[in-house]
């Protein structure tokens, strides 16, 4: 069995040499014929430098892609499971927050049978609050989506070869890999493993970034959000008839009085903010498809030491390879 690995890697020049140190340890130790496919995803540091130092004279085991910017580590693992040729495809960060010592387990699993192998990172060590707000995410968001989606789930897993070849069928410019993996199905296994906390360099999740990577896995698997502007609409309409409905008795009994001011106040920001977060919802699903219609690559190649994966023609006399590709066909 070949075995490749999978690497997205963004800034990550502290820790980079010491992940292919434990990765390939570990590779060895198996007796595996592997090979690690880094992909660089635009960094702003020595990673770069970095993934070509490790590739030296190890042409057969290592190859490196480096985007012309920052794509997003969506596009990063889309990049490396291009690239891949094994029978068998591990995705795994580079900050060794995902224990290369599994690897061993997880061919396992898929030897016996299974094409998803997943492992499942627990809480521990985690603060209280956001594990609080991640579980009560998930309960929330599987009420919505049309996958399943569980804590503590990302994208450390194995991947049979007809798994990859289902997730490269799947084009879409927007993509939420979390999803994704969930939605091909085919036969998958979880197990759990204990929290490890980076090595070296800082986490890239800032809240910011974790509140919008929430909000691609509401939208990026349900229509139903949009349903909620019907109800809604449905909702303030009855309220609004009833309210008329007993402004009008009221003054049949007691005569007409002027209505009061702060509830027309309270009427008019209420709806208007319920109409401002209705058109902002419609407006994400809009933008998907403006982007889905543009049809633009989901990364350009920079530099790559494997010219004939990506389509791109090796210069003379270097090792890499530098181009701006086209629309890429998944292959």
């Amino acid at each position: 069995m070949r075995l490749s690995i999978v690497v997205p890697c963004y800034n990550e020049e502290a820790v980079i040499e010491l992940f292919d140190v434990r990765i390939r340890e570990t590779l060895s130790a198996l007796s595996v014929d592997y090979e690690l496919c880094y992909v660089d995803d635009g960094s702003s540091d020595n990673t770069l430098e970095r993934l070509r130092a490790l590739a030296e004279n190890r042409e057969a085991s290592t190859r490196y892609v480096s985007f012309s910017r920052n794509f997003g580590k969506e596009a990063g693992i889309l990049a490396g499971l291009r690239e891949t040729t094994g029978d068998a495809v591990v995705v795994m960060d580079a900050d060794l927050q995902h224990p290369p010592e599994l690897i061993g387990r997880m061919i396992e699993l898929h030897r016996a049978g299974h094409d998803q192998v997943i492992a499942r990172r627990t809480r521990e060590g985690d603060k209280k609050v956001r594990s609080a707000v991640s579980r009560m995410y998930y309960r929330m968001i599987n009420k919505w989506v049309d996958v399943e989606l569980t804590d503590g789930v990302g994208d450390f897993r194995l991947l049979s070869r007809r798994a990859v070849d289902a997730l490269l069928e799947m084009p879409e410019y927007n993509r939420f890999s979390k999803g994704l993996f969930s939605w091909i199905g085919f036969d998958t296994v979880t197990f759990d493993y204990r929290n490890a906390a980076r090595e070296a360099g800082e986490t890239k999740w800032r809240f910011g970034a974790l509140v919008n990577y929430g909000m691609d896995g509401l939208i990026s698997f349900n229509n139903r959000p949009l349903r909620v502007a019907i109800y809604a609409g449905l909702a303030l309409s009855a309220v609004a008839a009833a309210y008329a409905v007993t402004v009008t008795v009221m003054a049949m009994i007691q005569g007409p009085d002027a209505p009061g001011y702060v509830t027309l106040l309270v009427a008019i920001v209420g709806l208007g903010g319920i109409q401002m977060l209705m058109l902002g919802l419609i407006g994400e699903y809009i933008g998907r498809i403006y982007y889905e219609t543009k049809r633009r690559p989901h990364f350009l190649v920079k530099e790559t030491n494997a010219p004939r994966a990506f389509g791109v023609s090796e210069q003379s006399g270097t090792g890499a390879t530098s181009a701006t590709l086209p629309r890429m066909e998944i292959r």
